[in-house]
This record gives structure tokens, sequence and C-alpha cells, in this order.
């Protein structure tokens, strides 16, 4: 079955600041109607998901974090952390609405009835094992990675193209043979969250489980794509994941307002082209989830061209950039190339 899991009241729930909230519900519209327009709904079916479990919850958080965040949704004002994150009235009722959705996913995986999901209101990868941070209330991605451990899967694959680091992600998973892999913008102590330099490889039996290819502000197609063919391809080939988890955050499109990237339609063509191959290859199960992205217009139509892509559903034309294949300058191709270089002399990549 392919699905996404979808809710009415996803057209309402964010846990942005207010000036961005409407930016952030407006794409998940927009999405559901390019959904609906471009034949999408004839391939997913549409899965209504509860809430995610308390017990879930306690897979990746702290119950006195969880215990947290539902006093001060019963507050409703403040912020769960240090400022990005506002306590709205039930806020912990709508994080686990949100979070439910790849909860839902991850079951149907587990039931052996799920090949492609998407949450668009998926891919909190901020969300720490004891805090809040980035927009981010509870970390699906390590929730849904923890509850397919405990089923029994072995070999579970987390790929995040977001335009931020997935530093919740690897902070919680950071000791376990989970593989993550992350590229993002990085520019410590400029661009939120600081983390995800090359040297960061995980710890214990984590170790050259945690995969980050930092790039530089303006990077474009062309250092995605050498990402991909260099680093991301070759490691899920060698790991044979049975289950890939995708954060896939738009906010790294030329245009975003908050990150400084510069991808197009071409980086999120070849990522859901690939991640279709390697599921076909390895009969992978892929769960899809929303991530970042503040330009509502581009987010959505991506999110469309990448669940087109993972069915081998022919619409590009109708979604694609008019502008793609955006090249980086030559400083920035040299920075990235010495940066997989190292990643695959680390991570012994032929």
């Amino acid at each position: 079955m392919k699905a996404i899991t979808y809710r009415e009241e996803y057209l309402e729930i964010g846990f942005t600041p207010p000036l961005l909230l409407e930016r952030w519900t407006r794409r998940v519209r927009l999405f559901m109607e390019l959904f609906r327009e471009i034949g999408l709904d004839k391939v997913y079916s549409v899965i209504k998901p509860g809430p995610c479990p308390e017990d879930a919850l306690l897979l990746a958080h702290e119950k006195d974090y969880v215990e947290f965040v539902r006093e001060k949704g019963e507050e409703g004002v403040g912020y769960l952390d240090y400022g990005d994150t506002p306590a709205y009235p039930n806020v912990y009722h709508k994080a686990r609405l949100a979070v439910g959705g790849t909860f839902e996913l991850a079951k149907m995986v587990a039931k052996g009835e799920l090949e492609v999901g998407f949450n668009p209101q998926g891919g909190f990868h901020h969300a720490k094992k004891d805090a809040a941070a980035g927009f981010c209330v509870f970390n699906d991605i390590a929730i849904a990675a923890y509850y397919l451990l405990k089923q029994g899967f072995k070999k579970i694959a987390i790929v995040d193209i977001d335009g931020h680091h997935g530093d919740g992600t690897q902070e919680i998973l950071y000791r376990e043979p989970v593989l993550k892999i992350s590229i993002h913008r990085y520019s410590p102590g400029v661009f939120f969250p600081g983390t995800g330099g090359v040297e960061e490889l995980g710890e214990g039996e984590g170790y050259g489980y945690s995969v980050n290819v930092p790039l530089p502000e303006g990077s474009g197609d062309d250092v995605f794509e050498m990402a991909m063919k260099e680093v991301i391809i070759p490691l899920l080939e060698k790991f044979k994941p049975e289950v890939l988890i995708a954060q896939m955050g738009v906010d790294a499109h030329e245009g975003d307002p908050l990150v400084g990237l510069r991808f197009t339609s071409r980086s999120y063509s070849l990522f859901a082209e690939e991640m279709r191959r390697i599921s076909l290859e390895y009969r992978t199960r892929i769960i899809g989830l929303g991530g970042g992205g503040y330009e509502e217009n581009s987010t959505s139509r991506m999110w469309a061209l990448m669940l087109s892509k993972l069915v081998d559903m022919d619409v590009a034309e109708k979604l694609r950039d008019e502008k793609e294949g955006i090249s980086s300058n030559s400083r920035i191709v040299e920075i990235v190339r010495k940066r997989i270089k190292h990643l695959k002399s680390e991570l012994e990549i032929s």
C-alpha cells in the first residue's frame, strides 16, 4: 500500500512562532490541493491517524519532559524552549496528533502493510530527548526508529535533506546502529543549529552511523548531486535498509526565506528517484516526512513532486521549477569536495 496520513486538524497545527504559523499550515493546505489535482489520491490512500500513544513518546523522550509539555499546553503561554517554540494552548495534544501520523506509518510498516508513506506534519528533527527546539516538540523520526527496532527491524536508515541539520535525531540516536545521513547548510555560530560537521560520526555501537554532509550557504543542485552520488547512495547500497525514513524538508529550496541554499526541483527529483530505486532493489519500505519549508508554494510543490517520483508517476512537467540545475561557485564546490573526501576516507566509501 501507498498512503499518506492526514486529518483536518493538520491544516491548523504548527509549532512555529505566530509570524510563521500561517506559512506552516498553508503549505499543508496547498499540498492537499495538489495531491488531489494531479491525481496522487488515486495512488496513495489517505489514512486518518490518531494521536501518538503516550508510551510511544517515551521511546525517545524523558518522562519529565513529556509531562512538561503537557503542563505548558494547559498553561498555553510562554515557550517550550529558549524562545523558538511557543507553548500554544493544548500544544501537547497537537504535537501528539502531528507525530501520530508518523507513528501510524511505522505501525503499518511493522504489519507489512506499507510500501511508501508520507506525513506532511512530520519530520520534527530538532526535538531532543529532554527538550523542544527549532519548532519541534516531539521527535517523530526517533520515535519511529525506536518503535521499528522493537518490532525486530535491524536495518533502519534515516536520510534528512532539510536545510537544517537534524541535530535532535542525531543526538537521540547517536549511540545506535541506525544509519543517519543529513545534508544541510553548515555555518557554526551563524546558522541554526550549528551542528552537523563531518567529524560527528557517532559513539559506541553507533560509530560510523552518523553521517553529515555540511554545505556552505549558496550551495546549489550540483553539490547536492555530488553528495548523493559519492556519499548518500553508496552508503545506502552498502547498508541495504529494510526501512528508510526520509525527512523531506524543502527549506533548502532556492528562494526559501530562512536557509540560503539553492536546490531546485532537479535535486528533489534526483532524491526521490534514487530512494525509489533503493526501495525496489532492496525491498526497502519508505516513510516520508514533511520537515521544514517556509515558502509555501515551492514546499507543497516539491512534496508532491517527490511523492510522484516515489511511485513513478509522470507529472513532473506540472511540478518542476522553471529554472533547474543551479550551479555553485568554485569555492563552494571545492569546500564540499574536501568534506566529501574526508567522509569517504573515514567511512571507507569507495
